[in-house]
């Protein structure tokens, strides 16, 4: 399982993902053009001493991303989805995709989604911050899986 990043817009919620990546040892896919500029500092202060253990992959663009598929799902969250994340059904290889904070995902990243899954929540919300959403969607999926890591605690 993978997370991905299309286009991300503030480096503390990419921080922060970034950290959750290496704590549940997924791998994170960043898609570019970020509206930050990519850099270690800007992403130490979310990130913290873990980013010496993320698995990260940075993609020019799209297309760039597209490439390193391999026959896994895109998984897409999205508020305007219609599968609630309690009802849908996880693989092992899945990628969970993530629009970007200010923009969410264009026409062609919905229309590419194998899958386009939402978090419920009470009525008159409309989203949980990205990487708050990112780590419930990511860790629903392992679960699912059993894939969750076998560390020490």
């Amino acid at each position: 399982m993978r997370i991905a990043l299309y286009q991300p817009d503030m480096a503390g919620n990419v921080g922060a993902v970034l950290r959750t990546s290496a704590c549940f040892g997924v791998i994170c896919d960043i898609i570019e053009p970020c509206g930050f500029a990519f850099s270690e500092r800007a992403l130490k202060r979310s990130g913290m001493d873990y980013m010496d253990h993320v698995q990260l992959r940075r993609h020019a663009d799209w297309s760039a991303f597209l490439e390193t598929l391999d026959g896994a799902r895109i998984v897409l969250m999205s508020s305007k989805a219609s599968t609630p994340l309690p009802q849908f059904t996880f693989q092992p290889n899945d990628i969970i995709l993530m629009g970007s904070e200010s923009k969410g995902a264009p026409a062609q990243v919905h229309a590419r989604a194998d899958a386009r899954v939402c978090i419920p929540m009470a009525t008159g919300f409309r989203s949980l911050n990205i990487s708050v959403s990112a780590g419930i969607a990511l860790a629903e999926g392992l679960r699912q899986t059993h894939s969750f890591p076998r560390g020490e605690k």
